[in-house]
């Protein structure tokens, strides 16, 4: 039975829903889960919710729960990454707030604009400590990433470790269910082929039986049947010819044409909902308590679902060699040709006792290349800053950013960095 660890397990809800998708595999059920986090509370917590997850699905698997993080790790088949550093508090909120101060607004802050390059800057040092313990105490396991920026944490690992790693998302999955809905499909029925970057990928397929489905796609535009929550990307749709997999607030920040000081009228025409992370994490930790009493209750009637994430069947495919496709992301060997070589790319993959197969796309669409270029350029340069300490290329990766450059002149980004990596602090380490 594999050894399956948790870093970051103090991510209750999440590692909930990843555990009762692994542990529903009949092969998979009497695995060893080791839970880590730095927050002994949590962690707690989620060996309550991991037993609850057992007992409900009628398993018994070996869990054990550790502050210890190479503890977790060692001799570990596979780590499943799911942390945030620096937290909401102080992390999310520095990341937000200072900018704010020169004018710029941001909606997640996680992927790309400033936010994301501080958020990419003191995450990916984690990870050279994590992928180093690996190298020494599990070097033949599998890295499963959930956490952002991911595709600037992926190419750092990719270029700065030997660990397999695959970064995992469910915004092609998710948005191709949304995109049915809209259009009164079935989504068992709905079949695509997705490429790009995480978080920027486009569905260069949408089919039904074999009939393309974009026109019904225009039929919601057209109809004037758009969400509320989601104009930015049907308004990408017309502009592009393509849909993008993640979220209308996240695609806002991620270009320089919806976001403006100067036009509060974009604001409200697209929706933008400003601060959205901010907004969601308060909501969150107000309802905190209160859902750890229900999770901890074993009077609370407790329901274990399968999610849509791919980390289990990953594991499940790699374990029995029943091959499955998933969406990963990957270093980029020859898989889409319009993108620079090594770059993070998503793509389709196969899995199964192999390991994980990427599928060769070619060429996407150039304007879609185009407008992904612009974000990788970003990426390309928190790694380099992350990899080298060289301070020079964090203002070179905000100077770059759409949204940033956009706003703000070369001394307003550049004294923005400065004031961000002065509120860093040690959460970041020392740049040359």
């Amino acid at each position: 039975m594999p050894k399956i660890t948790f870093i970051g397990a103090g991510s209750t809800v999440f590692a909930q829903n990843l555990l009762g998708d692994i542990l529903s595999y009949p092969d998979l059920a009497n695995s060893t889960i080791s839970l880590f986090d730095i927050d002994a509370e949590r962690l707690k917590t989620s060996e309550v919710v991991a037993h609850r997850v057992a007992d409900t699905l009628g398993v018994k698997p070996t869990i054990e729960a550790t502050t210890d993080r190479r503890k977790s790790l060692d001799g570990a088949d596979y780590a499943i990454t799911m942390f945030q550093i620096g937290g909401y508090k102080p992390g999310t909120v520095t990341d937000f707030e200072i900018p704010k101060k020169y004018g710029l607004r941001q909606t997640i802050a996680d992927t790309l604009g400033i936010g994301g390059i501080m958020r990419g800057l003191r995450t990916i040092r984690v990870f050279q400590d994590v992928t180093k313990d690996m190298e020494e105490l599990c070097p033949d396991a599998t890295l499963l990433n959930y956490v952002n920026p991911m595709a600037s944490v992926c190419w750092a690992i990719s270029r700065a470790s030997t660990i397999k790693t695959v970064g995992l998302c469910h915004s092609v999955q998710g948005t191709a269910h949304q995109l049915a809905r809209d259009m009164g499909i079935d989504p068992d029925e709905i079949n695509y082929l997705c490429a790009g970057i995480n978080h920027m990928a486009f569905y260069l397929k949408f089919e039904r039986d074999g009939e393309n489905l974009y026109p019904l796609m225009h039929k919601v535009i057209a109809e004037d049947r758009v969400p509320d929550w989601n104009r930015v990307r049907y308004e990408m749709l017309k502009r592009l010819g393509y849909f993008v997999t993640e979220s209308s607030e996240h695609f806002a920040e991620y270009t320089p044409y919806f976001i403006k000081r100067d036009r509060p009228d974009l604001i409200e025409e697209f929706n933008i909902p400003l601060d959205e992370y901010i907004t969601r994490c308060e909501n969150q930790l107000a309802g905190w308590h209160q859902l750890r009493a229900e999770l901890e209750n074993p009077t609370v009637p407790f329901e274990v679902e399968r999610s849509m994430e791919y980390g289990s069947q990953i594991i499940n495919s790699m374990e029995t060699d029943e091959p499955v496709v998933i969406y990963g992301n990957v270093p980029n060997v020859g898989l889409i040709d319009n993108l620079p070589q090594g770059c993070c790319v998503e793509v389709p993959c196969l899995v199964d006792k192999n390991g994980l197969q990427p599928t060769k796309i070619g060429k996407l669409p150039p304007q879609l290349a185009a407008l992904m270029q612009t974000n990788i350029n970003v990426q390309s340069l928190i790694v380099e800053a992350a990899l080298t300490r060289k301070r020079e290329h964090i203002y070179h990766a905000a100077m770059l950013d759409p949204h940033t450059a956009a706003e703000l002149s070369l001394d307003q980004i550049w004294s923005l960095v400065d004031d961000l990596i002065e509120a860093h602090g040690d959460w970041l380490p020392q740049y040359n």
